[in-house]
Order: C-alpha cells, then sequence, then structure tokens
C-alpha cells in the first residue's frame, strides 16, 4: 500500500516534477495544430466521400432488382 503525503509535500513535488518537463514553443504548437486541423479536414473529406459512394453503390443495388 501507498505511504500517505501530506499535501504541502505532493504541491512540492508536483512542482518539481512540472519543472523537468520540456514544453514545446509557441511554433511548435501552432505547427502541430495547423497539422491536426488539416489531417482532420483530410479524414473527413475521406469518410464523407467513402461515406456518398457506399450509399451511391447500395441504392444502385437496392434498386437493380425492383
Amino acid at each position: 500500500m501507498a505511504s500517505k503525503t501530506n499535501p504541502i509535500t505532493f504541491l512540492k513535488q508536483v512542482r518539481t516534477e512540472t519543472s523537468k518537463v520540456t514544453w514545446p514553443s509557441r511554433r511548435e504548437t501552432t505547427i502541430s495544430t495547423a497539422m491536426v486541423l488539416v489531417m482532420v479536414v483530410v479524414a473527413a473529406l475521406f469518410f464523407f466521400a467513402a461515406d456518398q459512394l457506399i450509399g451511391w453503390l447500395l441504392g444502385f443495388v437496392m434498386n437493380f432488382g425492383a
């Protein structure tokens, strides 16, 4: 079982660990955000096109037998 730590000690440990983190620069954050947004748009367009194609194919197959 883990030992209990008082809140003050815990906050000091959190602050120490946070100072060890290598934070991204504003430029890195901006580029990463832009790349994510571009990939979201690409994925949305792909799934939209796939959905339209499957819908068209199913409509064609369903009406073929009628």
